[in-house]
């Protein structure tokens, strides 16, 4: 659904993204992390048509940026950090002006608002005037706003900024049952602990070069080497090393005579084969769980070096 190949972008002499290429499929969320000055903002910018690149080809769901930006602009929603907002508009007027640009019928603005508010926690909110929603209040309006003319793809620039926990939780919950629709997301944001809640994959940029990109699970088994499964049992401590054992894995360590940390570089369902091999060998387990590295750990463990 969005597809860069080799984007470049400079202003004057100075290059803020050089031979950028990635590609995000459909029903992902990805996060494009990295320091202020990485180039994720100008990387955006071009993305949604405001920004002409120096070179490269950026395709969004099947439309080429340059050549067919209005069907882009047909099936793409942005959300920028600091959008613009009409304070002297109520909410719901706010809300009405777009959808009549968006073209949706009169008959249907009505309810397709009360959703959108309901949606992104701001039905109480509908008569209010917009200049007098916090700056939080206001990113989620923004992504009512984005919601209204169904896009397949959405692209938030910092879309948790200056929102409270309860503002957050929605958030997240909107994208990821976008995504769950079929939907495709590009989050750029500063706030690794909320994107490492719901992005699929992600992409690290440093100085303009992306640095790594993929799946979330594949990095940081790249970056930080083997996850770690912790396994609490109630008895069969014997039996559950006879199992390792067998499996050619060595725990890592013994918390406690219950309690065991072993190095595991499987999938999924490949964890799961190993639970349901202990359980029939006798092992009564209280707790099974996969250890999953932060965005964080990844982010800090990258620091500004490229991976050989």
């Amino acid at each position: 659904m969005i597809s860069v190949d080799e984007l470049r972008i400079d202003y004057g002499n100075f290059c803020a993204v050089e031979d950028l290429s990635f590609s995000v499929a459909e029903g992902e969320v990805f996060g494009l992390i990295g320091p202020n000055g990485a180039g994720k903002t100008s990387t955006m910018r071009a993305l949604v048509g405001l920004l002409t690149p120096t070179y490269g080809a950026i395709q969004i769901a099947g439309f080429d940026i340059r050549e067919e930006p209005q069907a882009v602009g047909q099936v793409l929603g942005f959300m920028p950090d600091f959008p613009p907002v009409y304070e002297d508009l109520l909410v719901w007027e706010f809300l009405d002006l777009f959808a009549a640009s968006y073209f949706i019928p009169k008959p249907r603005r009505s309810s397709e608002i009360i959703h959108r508010l309901d949606q992104v926690g701001l039905t109480e909110k509908t008569n209010s005037l917009v200049g007098s929603l916090s700056r939080g209040m206001r990113q989620r309006l923004m992504l009512a706003k984005t919601l209204l003319p169904e896009p397949e793809v959405l692209l938030l620039d910092e879309p948790a900024s200056g929102m409270d926990p309860h503002g957050r939780a929605q958030m997240k919950q909107v994208i990821r049952d976008f995504a769950s629709d079929g939907g495709t997301v590009l989050v750029s944001s500063h706030i690794l602990s909320e994107m490492d809640e719901f992005c699929t994959s992600i992409g690290i940029m440093q100085r303009g070069k992306m640095i790594v990109s993929g799946m979330v699970d594949d990095i940081a088994a790249k970056v930080l080497g083997q996850a770690i499964i912790e396994i609490e049992i109630v008895s069969g401590v014997d039996l559950l090393k006879k199992v390792l054992a067998e499996r050619r894995i060595a725990p890592e360590s013994n918390v406690s005579k219950r309690q065991f940390a072993i190095p595991f570089d499987g999938d999924d369902n490949a964890a799961s084969d190993l639970l349901a091999e202990l359980v029939k060998a006798g092992v009564r387990v209280s707790s099974f769980t996969r250890k999953r590295e932060s965005l964080e750990d990844v982010f800090l463990q990258i620091g500004a070096k490229e991976l050989s």
